[in-house]
């Protein structure tokens, strides 16, 4: 007989803690794709129903046996909304990856613990927005991606039923988080302002309805419109873009899931015409939301990489419901959101900082300034007014950037670069309104101690050399040697500069303190 090989990939096994009204549906998943190692919940009466469905399964009221269980990889919690901090954070602690069903917790401190503790002992944390994982939903996102709606301005879902009336959470906690969840996955930034109305009409604390409307930073705007006080299920997403229109219908046949609308506006002598077009069906895939959900867990444990729907993605959410919540006890009140900023660093609070950012300790970022997704910015940084920097943009450490500048994606700034006020980067060579040509960006590369003057211009495509100096209003397009001094449109080099900011002589050295240089190529170093 032939031995087993030690290289096969071990079995991800879970179990599913609270099998009541969701988890039972986990539960049957989690079986069908040959997961489930253990069913836990505290009704003995379940358990004694589930020994009998699941024979092979084991079946316990215990949550200690699941933690102690080393067969045991993940643990999937399904259990009421206010157990969900302290089983998730047990089950962290005990060397589990943590599948938590929506909310991650019912408060932001609580959520960030949880984020914490799993980036402390390296473990997957993830959370039920389950249709994140619709293939609907998927497929409208990629519409959006690629243009077909247009720019996106303006979001609203509806998620009525009657019933299912909870008393541990209202209806914003209960039904909004998939579809702010949503919201947030379509807008791609961080909203700034939350406001909120509702109706408690069966219990006076506890809001039967909501209304909660979300504003974003470039203009988008949304509404999310939950009840379990209505007349018939209704579960609708509807992205209003200036190209198309889109509308995510749950409850219906698949085939009718997911409908455009090219629907036209025109103007006629100054009055807006509409042009009224039949809905386009889009095709989308047939599968179990909840099963693709199931499956993605299992994937992240056994590759070890982060959920779609992380503790990040959560806290986002949880942010959200916060505000929320503040504004509908205060009569609708408009809450702003502050950036989340590191303590590390300062951020003016009219700055804006979106999602995915890294800022290093001692950064400031002063009024009115945006830095952009995905964006790294080093330690001890000046970020002066009015600044915009990303998407995926690089800045190395102790750089100076001064008011009125734009840094796009392709440009990169070394260590202690210094940006004067209202220079200019370009990243496109030839430039078209009507035209994108983002696939033809020209990268430009600022090496470390470069000074660019106030007012100059750098064309893209090329590199400006370690301590270089742009002078102010110059016009460089064909980059600079280390150490040059450039000046004038086109910029031409009209001598050497010291690391110390002075012009060098004629003999290559600093009149201010007298380091001495040579040639090196284009440019020159410093000698010896």
């Amino acid at each position: 007989m032939k031995a087993k090989s030690d290289d096969t990939p071990k079995k991800v096994l879970v179990a599913v803690i609270g099998a009541g009204y969701w988890g039972k549906n986990l539960v049957r998943n989690y079986n069908e794709i040959g997961a489930l190692h253990s069913i836990c919940d505290s009704s003995t009466a379940a358990i004694k129903t589930f020994k009998n469905q699941y024979p092979d399964v084991n079946c316990t009221t215990s949550f200690q046996e699941i933690l102690d269980n080393n067969e045991i990889d993940g643990v999937v919690i399904a259990a009421p909304a206010a157990m969900h901090f302290l089983l998730a954070r047990e089950a962290l602690l005990s060397g589990k990856d943590v599948f938590v069903e929506k909310p991650l917790a019912l408060s932001l401190e609580e959520a960030e613990e949880l984020a914490a503790i799993a980036e402390r002992e390296s473990k997957i944390l993830m959370v039920g927005h389950l249709l994140q994982y619709h293939p609907a939903f998927i497929k409208l996102k990629e519409l959006i991606k690629s243009g077909e709606l247009g720019r996106i301005n303006y979001i609203y879902s509806h998620r009525l039923n009657f019933g299912k009336i909870r008393r541990e959470e209202d209806i914003l906690w209960s039904f909004a988080p998939h579809d702010i969840s949503m919201i947030l996955s379509i807008a791609s930034e961080a909203p700034e302002a939350v406001s909120a109305i509702g109706g408690n009409y069966l219990h006076k604390k506890i809001a039967d309805v909501t209304t909660t409307h979300i504003e974003f930073p470039s203009g988008v705007k949304a509404h999310v419109f939950v009840s379990w006080l209505n007349p018939y299920k209704e579960q609708r997403l509807v992205v209003m873009g200036d190209k198309q229109m889109a509308v995510f219908n749950d409850t219906l046949a698949w085939g009718e899931k997911l409908l455009l609308y090219p629907h036209d506006i025109h103007w006629e002598q100054g009055i807006p015409v509409l042009e009224k077009k039949d809905a386009v069906r889009v095709e989308v895939e047939q599968k179990e939301p909840l099963r693709e959900e199931c499956v993605h867990f299992i994937n992240c444990i056994t590759n070890r990489i982060a959920p779609i729907t992380d503790a990040k993605e959560g806290i986002e959410v949880l942010r959200i419901l916060k505000a929320s919540q503040s504004s509908l006890v205060s009569d609708g009140k408009k809450i702003y959101l502050k950036p989340e900023t590191s303590k590390q660093f300062f951020a003016h609070e009219t700055s804006y900082i979106d999602k995915d950012v890294e800022i290093g300790k001692g950064t400031k970022i002063w009024h009115f300034s945006h830095v952009l997704q995905d964006s790294r910015i080093g330690e001890n940084c000046s970020i002066g007014q009015n600044v915009v920097i990303g998407p995926d943009v690089k800045i190395g450490e102790g750089c100076k950037i001064q008011n009125n500048v734009s840094i796009y994606k392709g440009i990169t700034l070394e260590d202690n670069v210094f940006c004067g006020p209202s220079m200019v980067f370009t990243n496109v060579f030839n430039p078209r309104a009507n035209i994108s040509r983002m696939n033809e960006l020209r990268p430009t590369l600022v090496k470390k101690g470069a000074t660019i003057g106030a007012n100059a211009t750098i064309v893209c495509g090329h590199a400006i050399g370690e301590y270089a100096f742009i002078g102010a209003g110059a016009v460089v397009t064909k980059g600079a040697p280390s150490y040059a001094l450039m000046m004038g449109n086109p910029a031409r080099r009209t001598g050497w500069m010291c690391e110390c900011g002075n012009k060098l002589d004629n003999k290559l050295i600093c009149p201010h303190c007298a380091k001495k240089y040579e040639k090196d190529g284009e440019g020159i170093k410093p000698k010896g």
